[in-house]
Formats: structure tokens, sequence, C-alpha cells
């Protein structure tokens, strides 16, 4: 059987703290395919699935940009995998692991991006996280096709998907709380911060809210003056880093590390919350908003909209499934439909 000789090439191949596919564990029992390891079985799941689809139609910061280039959730997906399987092969670990992992890491995430999630943390009494609404998906939401609800993917896909989330928080940890026990599950941890403040750095120099210049010079000293240069110094860094400290966890130096919390708070302070990235947004958010109150106000529209014959838990919570599930596109669409009078027209 071909998943078996993969499975022993693992053993010859990879680092003895890495994470080997036949110690996948699922929450429910699955047979075995005879062609893919587990964490290949995961990763092909999510890429079949209707939330990863979705991705390519949610906003990454801009949103609805005119030009072709900028990225959209789906490509900054694309581009932490790609991060995530350089470091994990370089380290000798689980490349499909991450991989996994990494294709499924925002599946949760809201239309129009942190600022969708934000509305609804604020006013869904139960908060709501990007990350465990991921999670949900998997768990929940998405149909495994035999019957079943969600996906059945192993624990260690799963954990790395719950713990990628940083904000503002420490990129780096520790804490078990916050960390993947699997070193494939740090990496994507690191891989999607070292994804987005490269690649929103390049759109924001690309939609002129930006210029090179505006960088500080320091952090341009450390990691380079080109998209490339960055990405390359930052990914080295964490390699040698990671093996400096024997494959005990995934880490960076300290210079570098304090750069890159640099040029997070730079991204922060001049991109991601300026006026002019938030202005269009501060729309979105009442899009969010007015949707939300409207489906928590009219179940009955609610069960039609998601084909439901009942509620199986709060109006609340399916309001929330459905609404953080959108697209920009469909939830601009719904509430135009529902909110925006048509012209009136006789036939």
């Amino acid at each position: 059987m071909i998943r078996k000789v993969l499975e022993e090439l693992e053993k010859k191949r990879f680092h003895a703290r890495a994470s080997f596919s036949k110690e996948g564990k699922r929450m429910a029992g699955e047979q075995s395919c005879q062609l893919r390891t587990a964490f290949q079985q995961d990763r092909d799941k999510i890429l079949h699935s209707k939330a990863f689809r979705r991705l390519k139609h949610k906003t990454q910061v801009f949103l609805s940009p005119v030009g072709d280039h900028y990225r959209t959730r789906l490509t900054h997906t694309l581009e932490v995998m790609q991060i995530a399987r350089t470091i994990a092969r370089s380290l000798q670990l689980n490349e499909d692991l991450v991989e996994a992992a990494s294709i499924g890491h925002d599946l949760g995430h809201t239309p129009f991006g942190h600022a969708g999630e934000e509305v609804l943390n604020r006013i869904h009494l139960e908060g709501f996280h990007h990350a465990q609404q991921s999670v949900r998906i998997v768990e929940k939401l998405e149909d495994d096709g035999k019957g079943g609800k969600g996906l059945n993917l192993t624990r260690q896909v799963v954990e790395a998907i719950e713990k990628h989330s940083k904000g503002k928080g420490p990129i780096l940890s520790t804490d078990p709380r916050l960390t993947a026990s699997t070193l494939e599950g740090q990496i994507v941890r690191i891989s999607d911060i070292l994804a987005y403040v490269n690649h929103d750095l390049d759109d924001a120099i690309r939609a002129g809210v930006l210029a090179l210049s505006d960088i500080p010079k320091p952090i341009l000293n450390i990691f380079g003056k080109t998209h490339a240069q960055r990405i390359e110094t930052m990914i080295l860094d964490v390699i040698l880093e990671t093996q400096a400290q024997d494959m005990q966890k995934i880490w960076m130096s300290p210079e570098k590390l304090e750069a890159l919390i640099a040029l997070r708070t730079f991204m922060f302070e001049n991109v991601y919350e300026t006026e002019l990235v938030q202005g269009e947004l501060k729309k979105a958010k009442q899009i969010i908003e007015k949707l939300y109150e409207f489906y928590t106000k009219n179940p009955d529209h609610l069960l039609s909209e998601m084909t439901l014959s009942e509620f199986t838990e709060s109006i609340e919570r399916h309001a929330l499934d459905f609404i953080s599930g959108m697209t920009d596109r469909f939830a601009i669409q719904t509430y135009q439909r529902l909110h925006i009078p048509r012209s009136w027209h006789t036939v």
C-alpha cells in the first residue's frame, strides 16, 4: 500500500522531533486511505471545502481593490503555506502537516477581514474570533461528504489552526495555551506573520499608502529593501535559530524578532489602523451589524437562507455562522437585497 510506503519514508527522512503521519489521530474513526497519509488527507479535505473556496473573495487588507494584484485572504493563505513548507522542509519536519494547517488556518475569517471580525466580536454575546471559527468550520459546519458533520481532521492539524493567531500578542511563545504542541503547528504560527507583514507592506506600497522610504531604516537594514530579501532573511533566521535551539521550539534570533515586532507595529500604525484603510471598512462594519440584526430578528428568513428545517443552536449562533461565512461581495449583495429599495417597474 502506497500510504504505508510514505509513512516508512517519513521515518528515514524526518527529524526525531517531527510529527509522523502515522501518529495522526482523528476525533472519529475513519478508514485509512491507500494513497495518502493522514495529513495529506486533511489537506485535501480542506482544499475541497466550500469554506476554502470562499477565501478568494474575502478581504485581506484593502477592501474590493480595483487592481488585480492585491492580496485576498486566499492568496495570503497560499503564501503562508509556501513559507511554512520551506521552513518545514529545511528542518526535516512534516510538510504535509504544515500545508494542511496553513490552508485551513483562516477558514473562519469574516467578510471584510478583521473589520468584520471586530464587529461580530462586539455584538455577539459570546464574542467571535476567526481562529475559533476556523476550528468550528472543520469540526462542525463543513460536510465531510460521508453524511457526517465536520471534516474529521487530525488533532495535530486542528490544534495548529486553533493556535495560529497572534493579533498584537506575542509572535513566539512557550505558553501552551498559545502555542501548538507540534513544531509544525508552531511553524504555521510564525509563517502567518512572516507572510502578512511582507505582502501587506507590498500591497500598501502598490496602493500608494506607503513608500519604501517610509519604512524605518533599522528595519530595512536588518531585513532588506526588497520583498524577496525580507522574506528570505526572516525564513533563514527562523531555520537557523530553531536549529540553534536544538529543535526544541520554533524560534527567531533576538535581533530579528525585535525587528519583526517593530515592523508589525509600524504596519498597524501606518497601514491597518489608518483612516485611509479604515474609511471604507467603517461602511463594511455597518453592513455586518445590520445583517446580524436582521437575521436575529427574522429567524424564518434565516432558516430559509441557510436551507435549514430547524435551528439546532441559538438563532444568534446560526446568524454568526451564516454571516461570518459570507464573501465580501455576497455580504454586500445580501445587504442591498434586504435594505436597499429596488426601482418599481411594470412589465
